[in-house]
């Protein structure tokens, strides 16, 4: 955290797209790069995100800025590598990973995953294979060439936000279906919890889980939100 060291915040217009500025001057990113982002809408809430800051500036209150400055220093002009680690969830998707008991859990899971595993099937045309227990399973080829078609339509600044979803949910299933509108943030994030909140209901709540769940809620607000304006 560093003190607050700008008195106004605005957004301006340029060639290559719209930055937010703090005194006048364009905000960069931790390596030096211009924060430049392509829509009015995603600047703006970028800059209520400055604007909000009081005596300090607070990284983690900034998530549509982080995922901006993801976009450009972490992707940078390799897309393809942010994919590739995507689509290495497709073996591991939460979705596909069913308990072996108790039977109300085992229940819920299908009650919650089934929609979207079925959307998937509708929207890249192939299934996914859906094992119990905890031991890996390889999706087919097609399978995972499908998902690579599913995600040639975004760009790198939508692929960071899609990249945070798949993480904070455990599922680049959950992420497409967020950005499909599919399901909300809200609702993604509770797919996304259904075996935590079973235990919590069962066994009782740990305060470092609540404050992760929190975390992860966030992380999967900021992403609906970012791809909403980056659009």
């Amino acid at each position: 955290m560093v003190k607050r060291f700008y008195a106004a915040v605005d957004v301006r217009a340029q060639e290559s797209g719209f930055v937010v500025t703090l005194d006048g001057r364009p905000v960069r990113t931790p390596l030096g790069a211009s924060l430049v982002v392509p829509t009015r809408g995603l600047a703006g809430a970028i800059a209520g995100e400055w604007a909000a800051q009081q005596d300090r500036v607070r990284p983690e209150t900034m998530p549509l800025a982080r995922l901006a400055i993801a976009a450009i220093e972490g992707l940078g002009s390799d897309r393809e590598a942010a994919v590739e680690r995507m689509l290495a969830y497709a073996e591991t998707d939460l979705l596909c990973y069913r308990a072996h008991g108790p039977a109300d859990l085992v229940a819920r899971q299908e009650t919650n995953w089934r929609p979207l595993l079925d959307w998937i099937k509708g929207a890249c045309g192939v299934p996914f294979v859906v094992t119990s227990g905890v031991m890996p399973v390889a999706q087919s080829l097609t399978t995972l060439l499908a998902l690579r078609a599913a995600l040639e339509p975004f760009d790198k600044t939508e692929v960071a936000a899609l990249a945070s979803a798949t993480v904070a949910t455990g599922s680049i299933i959950l992420a497409l279906a967020l950005a499909a509108g599919c399901v909300d943030a809200d609702e993604a994030f509770a797919a996304s919890m259904v075996d935590e909140m079973f235990q919590a209901e069962r066994w009782g709540e740990d305060a470092e889980a609540v404050a992760r769940r929190r975390t992860l809620h966030r992380e999967i607000q900021a992403a609906a939100t970012f791809l909403d304006l980056v659009r």
